[in-house]
């Protein structure tokens, strides 16, 4: 899957699936698709990436509360 910065539009290929949907993990691993060489790979804040159509991610990736309003009904 790839998301892009915010900060510069770069392509970021993320390597771990699982830390992307864990709303707990605040990093998730990926490489940056710049330049020709393939990238080393590094640690993403998941704040500083979004989708390539500029949409932000869902809330239920980046906030491990999303759902506390619904428990205290």
């Amino acid at each position: 899957m790839f998301l892009k910065k915010r900060q510069n539009g770069h392509l970021v290929e993320i390597l771990g699936l699982g830390d992307l949907f864990n709303p707990t993990h605040k990093q998730v691993p990926g490489r940056l698709h710049y330049g020709e060489e393939l990238q080393d790979p590094e640690k993403f804040d998941k704040a500083e990436l979004e989708f390539p159509s500029g949409e932000a991610l869902p809330r239920c990736w980046v906030d491990p509360h999303y759902r506390d309003s619904e428990l205290k009904k």
